[in-house]
């Protein structure tokens, strides 16, 4: 099998990478606004010039366990089980022309689902209150848009990339539940990536780091500390159709929790490591990307510790000639 990669398959491959949209649950239920994994494989690539549809599918199951307590949907719950499926598509329009050097991709997404959260105890109130025995929550629904940009560029080998992402708070929130897919306040990730890629060998070494910042629930009273977050990929391309490679990531919230319906601190850490495969082909002359991630959680202190799973696809809508390609 051959293991030598044209720059067409290097543009296939980014065109699924940076599609991948980086958000999930609020962290004030355990979990961050950015999206652990969403960016390990071909991370710092940016996608040619032209417009991109990707859908994540997106699935985790975790618990907390013991006797250790989760704040969620205004109340403390105890001994929690979580499972869900979300849906992400997004579209990326990445633009012809040349900015510092580089290409200004924009991006939106709206994911749409379904969350169980169990608790064998729930405690109302911040500092205290009525307690109740085991519950169980469902809810399928839509969450709230997340808007991005991005800023990318390539030297060489070596493919470097800037970001930011908005969370709009404005998804359906349950009030008063202990599942949500919705966030209820605003938040703001800023990420920088970088993939060195061999097109001769075929070796994509990838790394992302990146610092999310949380405004208040206004239904809770409650605001989640800075979470940092960084994932990394080793992924060997053995020609330009399949891949196979490891991922991982390390979460770290290094402010504490806070606000009116803050009981403490709530630092959280977790860490991950798992396996990816990715498999391009075409469907009469369109290009398609797929990929599938496994992450299993190590290590966890304060948040869920489980599994989680990616099917992602993503295909070009339409792609643009550069401008100075298009002037020559």
């Amino acid at each position: 099998m051959g293991r030598h990669m044209t720059r067409a398959g290097i543009a296939l491959l980014a065109g699924g990478a940076a599609l991948v949209p980086s958000l999930a649950f609020a962290a004030e239920g355990g979990a961050g606004f950015y999206l652990l994994g969403s960016k390990t494989a071909t991370a710092g690539i940016t996608p040619p010039p032209g417009v991109f549809f990707s859908n994540d599918l997106y699935m985790y199951r975790g618990d907390l366990g013991g006797d250790r307590g989760l704040p969620t949907g205004g109340r403390l719950a105890v001994g929690v089980d979580g499972a869900a499926v979300i849906s992400i598509p997004t579209v990326i329009w990445v633009l012809p022309e040349d900015i510092a050097g580089g290409h200004l991709g924009l991006s939106a997404t709206v994911p749409v689902g379904w969350k169980n959260t169990k608790a064998d105890l729930t405690v109302a109130g911040p500092l205290g209150g009525t307690a109740t025995g085991s519950t169980s929550d469902n809810v399928f629904t839509i969450g709230d848009p997340v808007l991005g940009a991005l800023l990318g560029w390539e030297a060489g080998n070596f493919h470097y990339q800037v970001g930011t992402l908005i969370n709009v708070p404005i998804g359906d929130y349950q009030d008063g539940e202990i599942s949500n897919i919705a966030f209820h306040h605003w938040g703001a990730d800023v990420n920088a990536a970088v993939t060195w890629l061999d097109p001769t060998i075929g070796l994509d070494l990838s790394a992302a780091i990146g610092m999310t910042f949380n405004a208040e629930n206004p239904a809770t009273d409650y605001r989640t500390g800075n979470e940092f977050h960084f994932e990394w990929a080793a992924v060997q391309h053995f020609n330009e159709q399949f891949d196979v490679g490891l991922v991982g990531y390390y979460y770290d919230q290094v402010t504490g929790d806070s606000g009116d319906g803050a009981r403490s601190d709530f630092k959280g850490r977790v860490a991950a490591i798992g396996a990816t495969i990715g498999w391009n082909f075409k469907v009469g002359e369109l290009p398609v990307s797929t990929r599938i991630k496994y992450f299993h959680e190590f290590a966890a202190e304060n948040r869920a510790e489980g599994d989680a799973v990616y099917l992602s696809i993503s295909v070009p809508l339409s792609i643009t000639k550069p401008v100075n390609a298009a002037a020559q």
